[in-house]
């Protein structure tokens, strides 16, 4: 990947956001750009989107229709990858558009008519609108499979096949994804087409530092502990729960303490995730969300992510993680537990490849070491086993300790 190549306006906006290529970007340029059938595996966090839309943005023709296809694994990364599409592709004068579930079907069938070179969506919507022709899949040259790993977890492998069919056989394939897991054999199933594997997770260096931690507290008294946190932090954090359920219950009670917090979830409409998302990303709010948005979301100068409830496996856990020390920054995820989910933890985190240490809330902040069991001084030792003054009492009457008074009890008079 040379960045010279690129044209003057790539340079400059290159320059802007970035420094040098991370391993997955520099390892997939040229192989995307031969139109080889890429599977490219990398940590989150290390610039995947990039990675596969520069190399395959240079090969789309103005006006020839739609040719360039990326399926993402939720509306969230979408919008995402769009927009970052439209930023680069707008200097080589291609339109992008994004054609999600729950949005508008016509509007989306009026957007096609205008035949976008770049069309990115989620795979639903996507198939709809090839099985009624609205989509022209017979132009389309190159296919992005975005965290196909989430998308094939989610039980798409349905959705993909019958997307895959419209295509014509000598249509590009890609599949990108944070983890290998179970993952190539898969993609074998997708795409019987023989496949150049680009996996570089154990030597990108590009993804910064991710301190992890855990915090104990009782399971009834979550919402208090979460809001210490957001009292003591000065910049939105990301809270994730499991439960949907569980994320409702907490939100309305920290909206009722007055605590500035959105929430993004699989049940709500395309609107509400959008202004969740967009007042969270402009720094407005904390974020209370599901699993939905810990995949592929970058979020600039996001520092802490929470973990409300333990997650459920794993690759879980990392992908909520990843959406902290991205590209060389500094980032840190505490997951809140109860005394006896600590095995639990550790056993996850061993499985994840990751240390946990403990912290604990004191003072505003987060400490490592608990300020109820530090070592006090001979003096505060002394002065603990002294007894306590009763404010009530006279300065003489400290001095001596009161008499107990007998306790005397009148006899009744004698009946005759």
């Amino acid at each position: 990947m040379n960045v010279t190549e690129f044209s003057e306006s790539w340079q400059q906006r290159w320059q802007q956001k970035f420094t040098t290529p991370t391993a997955i970007q520099e390892a997939v340029f040229e192989p995307l750009r031969k139109q080889a059938h890429v599977v490219g595996i990398s940590p989150t966090g290390t610039g995947k989107t990039i990675a596969y839309l520069l190399p395959l943005l240079t090969q789309v023709k103005p006006k020839e229709g739609s040719q360039l296809l990326i399926v993402t694994s939720s509306q969230e990364l979408a919008m995402q990858v769009a927009t970052v599409a439209r930023e680069w592709g707008q200097d080589l004068g291609l339109t992008t558009v994004s054609l999600i579930g729950g949005a508008n079907l016509k509007r989306q069938q009026e957007k096609l008519k205008s035949h976008p070179e770049v069309v990115v969506g989620t795979p639903g919507r996507l198939v709809e609108l090839m099985d009624s022709r609205k989509l022209k899949a017979h132009q389309i040259q190159s296919v992005v499979v975005d965290e196909v790993d989430q998308i094939l977890g989610q039980g798409g492998e349905a959705l993909l096949l019958r997307l895959l069919k419209h295509l014509n056989r000598d249509c590009q394939l890609n599949f990108f994804s944070a983890t290998a897991t179970n993952v190539l054999a898969q993609i074998e199933k997708l795409s019987p087409k023989p496949v150049t594997v680009v996996d570089v997770t154990t030597e990108d260096r590009s993804k910064g530092v991710t301190n992890h931690y855990f915090l104990r507290y009782p399971l009834r008294r979550k919402v208090d502990a979460l809001r210490r946190i957001l009292n003591q932090e000065a910049q939105p954090c990301l809270i994730f729960f499991n439960q949907v359920a569980e994320l409702g219950a907490a939100e309305e009670k920290l909206l009722y303490h007055g605590l500035p917090v959105a929430s993004l979830a699989s049940d709500q409409g395309k609107l509400l995730r959008k202004q969740a998302l967009g007042a969270f990303r402009e720094g407005k709010c904390s974020l209370l969300s599901t699993d939905v948005a810990a995949r592929g979301l970058d979020i600039d100068g996001l520092s802490l992510v929470v973990n409300a409830e333990l997650p459920v496996d794993s690759a879980s856990y990392l992908h909520r993680a990843g959406r902290v020390g991205r590209m060389g920054k500094t980032g840190s995820v505490v997951t809140i537990i109860a005394d006896h989910q600590e095995k639990e933890y550790k056993k996850l985190l061993k499985t994840a490849g990751v240390v946990g240490e403990e912290v604990f809330l004191y003072a505003g902040h987060f400490q490592k070491e608990n300020p109820e069991t530090t070592p006090v001084s001979h003096q505060d030792k002394i002065s603990e086993k002294r007894p306590k003054k009763n404010r009530n009492q006279t300065i003489a009457s400290q001095d001596k300790p009161r008499k107990k008074l007998k306790k005397t009890t009148k006899r009744k008079p004698k009946t005759k």
